[in-house]
């Protein structure tokens, strides 16, 4: 599953071949106006220049800014591939951890302003949500689906609340930036979460001691 934004998403224009030399550079040039100037300052024209190209190339492949922005920070995050190890807490650990630092790839200052410019726009925010929001989610629940299906989670969890749960805590620190998650942060968090859902934490935190071999392997959640 990728983060990727689909950069083709304004539909292949008619007449001769695009030139991917000119995607690649457009998204690198974003990128890079992005690090250094933030979402706010960020135009097509400034893209151009420092793609060595023009507006109208530009159009022709992304309809507006936003979605140059979301293809362009998708291309950064990559891949989100879900963990699978048997054991259901290193897992959602290493989860939660991909998750986060997926947001830290971005530059700063544009996840916020980036959603409340799309936010207003039906089509906008679904275009948001599938770049940037989703493929992580997906991984999280492909991650509680096989625990799930082993058996490590309760019958009766409501995994679409999980998700939700677990995502809050990634997407409003990201948003707000009021405070950092730490890798220390996410084990509190998947200890507080598996305290509540695990049929058996003690015995998910044993196994994941014995699957490491590591004694002092998630020493916070014991």
């Amino acid at each position: 599953m990728s983060f990727a934004a689909d950069p083709t998403v304004a539909g292949p224009p008619a007449g001769r071949p695009r030139d991917p030399q000119i995607d690649v550079a457009v998204l690198k040039a974003t990128l890079a106006l992005l690090d250094e100037s933030g979402y706010a300052r960020l135009t097509l024209e400034g893209v151009a220049r420092r793609a060595g190209t023009t507006k109208p190339a530009i159009y022709r492949r992304w309809p507006d800014r936003q979605r140059l922005v979301l293809a362009a920070l998708g291309s950064r995050l990559g891949e989100a591939r879900a963990p699978d190890t048997g054991c259901t807490l290193c897992d959602l650990d290493e989860c939660l951890k991909l998750f986060v630092d997926a947001f830290r790839r971005m530059p700063p200052d544009v996840l916020g302003p980036l959603f409340a410019d799309c936010a207003g726009d039906r089509e906008l925010r679904a275009a948001f949500m599938t770049a940037l929001f989703d493929p992580p989610r997906a991984a999280v629940r492909e991650t509680l689906e096989r625990a799930h299906a082993r058996g490590d989670l309760r019958a009766d969890v409501d995994l679409d609340l999980i998700l939700d749960l677990i995502g809050s805590l990634v997407h409003y620190r990201a948003l707000f930036g009021h405070a950092p998650t730490s890798d220390i942060e996410i084990e509190r968090a998947v200890e507080a979460l598996l305290q509540g859902i695990a049929v058996d934490y003690p015995a998910l935190l044993e196994h994941s001691r014995r699957v490491s071999g590591d004694p002092g392997l998630h020493h916070l959640h014991a």
